[in-house]
């Protein structure tokens, strides 16, 4: 008979194509049955961690930001962008300016992307939108049409490939905060849990070494990735994801931190985040 062995590592993986340059290199090269991946939007990822349903994870940069006392950030990973993500867009009738009492519809898949839109709108812009946060593609009732749209991941890529798309503007989140600030923005860290390091310290390194040479060998094999990654949205040639994938970036360096750091800053001014987030914590 056969026992099944339990699980020494329970992994949160991002289900989007932006991960493909790690999660598909992951899932060639390390054969750990015992470490268990868990596919899932950010928003969901966020839940699971908090929870403790998984140890470590791509989770939202916000979760971080809103339970820093039960985490720490895993150094030199991230998903983030210096200026165009491609994958973060506010889809709108109207220019910015002129979203004020608007109603948004927020994307239930991002809590960062989230965050960041009300701070580019109300701290930037100066506006005071309306906000629903619900299902992208799901059915509204006429009464309450939006007069934005705020989608990511890909999600996001198949609205902005759509020429039926209902929304003449689209405004790229990476791009706009760029242009206000001159930093790069952090959408994803890789976090665990203090508990999993306190139990199982080598492990949780392990998990961080391989998760950094996956993302080292991915980004050199990025044409192979594509040709496995862009059929999952519909109408996307392997040009185009090659160009998507080349605009994500995967580190967490100095600058990175610095823009990290800005963000929480800017959330917990906001009472929108712990005030412990800030000195970060990295895990090496």
């Amino acid at each position: 008979m056969e026992v099944k062995q339990e699980p020494t590592a329970r992994i949160g993986m991002v289900n989007y194509i932006n991960v493909a340059p790690i999660y598909e290199t992951w899932k060639e090269q390390v054969c750990h049955p015992e470490w268990v991946i868990f596919e899932a939007p950010p928003a969901e990822l966020n839940r699971l961690l908090a929870a403790a349903a998984i140890d470590l994870g791509f989770v939202s940069a916000y979760e971080y930001a809103a339970r820093p006392h039960q985490y720490k950030i895993m150094a030199d990973l991230s998903i983030s962008a210096t200026g165009p993500v491609g994958s973060v867009f506010l889809f709108s009738s109207l220019p910015p300016e002129q979203l004020d009492n608007q109603l948004i519809l927020l994307t239930g898949q991002s809590d960062t992307s989230v965050a960041l839109l009300r701070i580019i709108l109300e701290e930037f812009v100066k506006v005071r939108p309306k906000y629903l946060r619900g299902e992208i593609f799901a059915p509204c009732a006429p009464d309450c049409k939006p007069a934005a749209v705020l989608a990511i991941g890909d999600e996001a890529l198949r609205l902005s490939a759509d020429p039926q798309r209902p929304y003449s503007i689209q405004i790229d989140l990476g791009e706009f905060w760029h242009q206000q600030t001159g930093m790069p923005f952090v959408f994803a860290v890789c976090a665990v849990r203090e508990d999993f390091l306190q139990a199982d310290r080598a492990t949780a390194q392990a998990v961080h070494q391989r998760l950094l040479s996956c993302r080292d060998q991915g980004l050199t094999h990025l044409p192979e990735i594509c040709t496995k990654a862009a059929p999952r949205i519909p109408g996307m040639t392997v040009a185009v994801c090659y160009n998507y994938l080349q605009s994500i970036e995967y580190d967490l360096g100095p600058a990175k931190q610095q823009a990290l750091a800005k963000f929480f800053e800017l959330l917990i001014q906001r009472g929108e985040a712990d005030p412990a987030a800030l000195p970060l914590k990295l895990f090496f």
